[in-house]
């Protein structure tokens, strides 16, 4: 089995949940591979970007993709237009991405964003504040908020999630009944519930016998 690891937004391949899931599964018997998303260009950073990297990274074949926050909605983005996605893994997927920015700025900070073109966030991957353009907010508006994904789909989200509020992905269930989402008592990160997410990760896999 070969599966992909997105990151979130800001992150890196380093980040504490990549590094988790990938020695997780490569334990298990699974290849892992954990690009970094931004291409080496996070000013530029948009999601038509995003996805050519996970598309050269699959390169056709058949691949299971794990996606965290902005990573997970960039998997359910993929998969709902790549049949050779087998299945996906979400934690607390960033649905309706370009909707919430301005929900979360105010309409000042994105005006002010768009008239400077770009906009200091802070990079937990660097542990500094570096300068996202325009393009990201621009670029995901032509994205669908909930992507027709038609492949099995798991989902974990935290009931505390002060970033993505967990009615996103209690949106997407319903519009996907198949998909199986599971509330945790935890927030964005869900670094707290890694151990016990992982054994149903697995499962859905079919690697439970593996480690």
């Amino acid at each position: 089995m070969r599966v992909i690891y997105l990151h979130g937004f800001a992150s890196s391949p380093s980040s504490r949940k990549a590094t988790f899931f990938a020695d997780r599964l490569r334990q298990a018997g699974a290849a892992c591979d954990v690009p970094a998303l931004d291409g080496g260009d996070f000013s530029g950073l948009t999601i038509t970007g995003q996805l050519a990297v996970i598309d050269a990274l699959v390169a056709g074949g058949p691949v299971t993709l794990i996606g965290s926050s902005l990573g997970g909605y960039l998997a359910a983005l993929y998969a709902a237009t790549h049949a050779n996605v087998e299945r996906v893994v979400l934690l607390a997927p960033a649905f309706g991405f370009a909707r919430r920015w301005p929900l979360r700025l105010g309409e000042a900070a994105v005006a002010r964003w768009r008239a400077e073109g770009s906009m200091p966030v802070f990079h937990y991957a660097a542990g500094e504040e570096r300068r996202v353009g325009i393009g990201l907010l621009d670029d995901g508006a032509r994205y669908p908020d909930f992507p027709d994904v038609r492949q099995p789909a798991l989902l974990f989200h935290g009931r505390q999630d002060e970033v993505v509020p967990y009615t996103y992905s209690e949106e997407f269930q319903a519009l996907h009944p198949a998909a199986r989402l599971h509330l945790l008592e935890s927030g964005h990160e869900l670094t707290d519930v890694l151990e016990s997410i992982w054994p149903v990760t697995a499962e859905f896999l079919g690697l439970a016998n593996h480690g």
